[in-house]
């Protein structure tokens, strides 16, 4: 018996040598010289010592594309496509990337090696993403675990962004520095500072982060983001659902709306699970006063007790949209907030009669 166990030790121990050779190789012996990386038939090109990956390369020279997970290979959002080199897609690629993005040449960045030169081709709104760095002006309680968190821009002292867009925040980690989305609140017109609305996640990294700020603290993020696109159409109806932190595109949208189009259709929808988690209502509320065009509805899925004298509805939100939406056509929806309810609300829209290329969505 103790032999075996030491075999098995012994053999163990020699994979594990051999592993961390490979890896001293890799790092230490492989001479891969400069490569070149060329993007968009060379408007932006660089050369890059080999060896490292193509998403550090990129963050290097200041080209900031989405990533979620520090560079892990665990969120899928790093996407390029890949021209020329790179190698063969990875099986940590497969989970991430469908049939169809695979014969375009998507790759994930963080999984490509710079072993020779590189042609790749980006979205042009990427190569406008920049690195911000601002001062915490305001910190704001709105729920037992969510915070209002004010960012005034100290450099650049202004961002350009699309309603519904997010940022990423640079946030302090166990293993090193990560990024982190979240979306923007503020909107668009006020472009010297960025609010942020944030629920605190148990272990959570960044929100951890977040909620520890203080007054005064500077913070650096990347932005802006997204693929949510408001339409400049003044008649054309939005419908906006959400619950927890998923308020703050919807925030950013109705703020934009408003100032733009005072009598543009638009409602909302937001579920709670208890008065607890009800915020930025009665704002609302009093924002649909002034454009009777704006419907304002809040649902608790888990009313307590002691909460019998609630005015709003009651049950899943997806529930209210089935009830208080009328059948039409020719309008957007924005949908933020866990999977389950952007499934849910997304069934019950296409029966209303949306067209899935006017259903946009962020699961939070």
């Amino acid at each position: 018996m103790l032999t075996g166990v030491f075999s098995l030790a012994v053999t163990a121990g020699i994979f594990l040598s051999l592993a961390v050779l490979l890896l001293v190789a890799e790092r230490y012996l492989a001479d891969y010289g400069s490569c070149v990386v060329s993007i968009n038939e060379g408007s932006v090109e660089f050369e890059q010592p080999g060896g490292g990956t193509l998403l550090s390369a990129l963050y290097d020279h200041k080209i900031f594309i989405p990533s979620a997970c520090g560079g892990k290979g665990s969120c899928g959002y790093c996407k390029v496509v890949v021209l020329r080199g790179g190698g063969p897609l990875l099986p940590t690629e497969t989970p991430y990337i469908g049939r169809a993005e695979t014969k375009a040449g998507v790759r994930l960045a963080c999984q490509i090696k710079i072993k020779e030169d590189l042609e790749l081709r980006l979205r042009e709104e990427l190569l406008n993403v920049r690195e911000f760095k601002a001062r915490v002006a305001s910190i704001r309680e709105l729920t037992h675990d969510i915070k209002e968190v004010n960012l005034e821009l100290l450099e650049p002292e202004e961002i350009k962004q699309r309603p519904g867009q997010y940022v990423q925040i640079l946030a302090p980690g166990p293993d090193g520095p990560v990024f982190r989305a979240y979306s923007i609140s503020s909107p668009a017109h006020e472009a010297d500072r960025v609010q942020l609305i944030v629920r605190l996640v148990p272990g959570g990294i960044a929100s951890t982060y977040i909620h520890g700020l203080r007054e005064g603290d500077q913070v650096v993020f990347t932005g802006p983001f997204g693929e949510f696109r408001l339409s400049e159409q003044s008649e054309k109806p939005v419908i906006l659902v959400g619950g927890g932190a998923g308020m703050a595109p919807i925030s950013n949208i109705i703020r934009t709306i408003y100032r733009r189009w005072p009598r543009r259709p638009c409602y909302l929808f937001f579920g709670c699970r208890t008065t607890r988690d009800v915020f930025y209502r009665d704002d609302f509320l009093e924002l649909s006063e002034q454009h009777p065009s704006f419907r304002v509805v809040y649902a608790l899925s888990d009313p307590l007790a002691e909460e019998q004298q609630w005015d709003g509805e009651t049950g899943f939100i997806h529930l209210s949209v089935d009830k208080l939406l009328p059948p039409a056509a020719d309008r957007q929806a924005f949908l933020c907030g866990p999977p389950p309810m952007i499934e849910a609300v997304t069934e019950v829209l296409m029966k209303k009669g949306f067209r899935s290329e006017d259903i946009f969505y962020d699961k939070f």
